[in-house]
């Protein structure tokens, strides 16, 4: 058996590979993105703090990333304000589980956007494919209910991006550099949420 070894030099240039690869895509979307996730921000605060609300759903890591949001909704995201309004779709395990179990995968998420959301809320919904049929299935389902759609997802073109009232696309090379884009996205959101507030810095 031939045993492969990784140097500290092979992981430094596979390192910097994947440095570079997100660097080049942070450049692009901080020239054509950027604007989008802060005018995104800004609009949910003010539709938050009007009453609404924010639903969140994605899949693996981006499941991860929409609970990043919530959480900073919810919670907070620097400086101390009241708390907002805003669930992710897939951290109650009981009714996720009771769902795929009854309706199958694709009801996942739009079985509890057709239950929770109202006229004027924003689904977001995260993708590094855009193409998750359990995602495209919310996006119906959100639009049937008149809520505002909000696609977050990987290169376009793609189904999910092409479903959204509004739509973010990273244009990036992997899933891995997506999802940290996506990161971003979410912190410049809660930044232009709070700075719509009057609670930014």
């Amino acid at each position: 058996m031939t045993v492969t070894r990784t140097t500290t030099h092979d992981a430094a240039l596979a390192g910097g590979d994947h440095c570079g690869r997100l660097l080049a895509a942070l450049e692009r979307f901080r020239a054509q993105e950027a604007a989008v996730a802060q005018r995104w921000g800004a609009h949910l605060a003010a539709t938050l703090a009007s009453g609404g609300r924010l639903l969140a759903a994605g899949n693996g890591g981006s499941a991860a990333q929409a609970q990043h949001l919530t959480a900073e909704l919810v919670g907070r995201y620097r400086e101390d304000r009241p708390p907002f309004s805003a669930l992710a779709l897939h951290t109650d395990t009981s009714s996720c589980t009771a769902i795929v179990n009854d309706y199958g995968a694709d009801e996942l998420f739009a079985r509890q956007v057709r239950a929770h959301a109202r006229p004027g809320d924003v689904l977001i919904l995260l993708s590094t494919s855009g193409a998750s049929p359990n995602l495209l299935c919310a996006a119906a389902a959100g639009r049937a209910a008149a809520a505002e759609v909000w696609s977050l997802t990987g290169p376009a073109p793609n189904p999910l991006a092409d479903l959204g009232d509004e739509r973010l696309c990273v244009e990036a090379a992997t899933t891995a550099t997506v999802q940290e884009l996506h990161l971003v996205a979410v912190h410049m959101m809660c930044d232009a949420f709070d700075s719509a507030l009057g609670t930014g810095p």
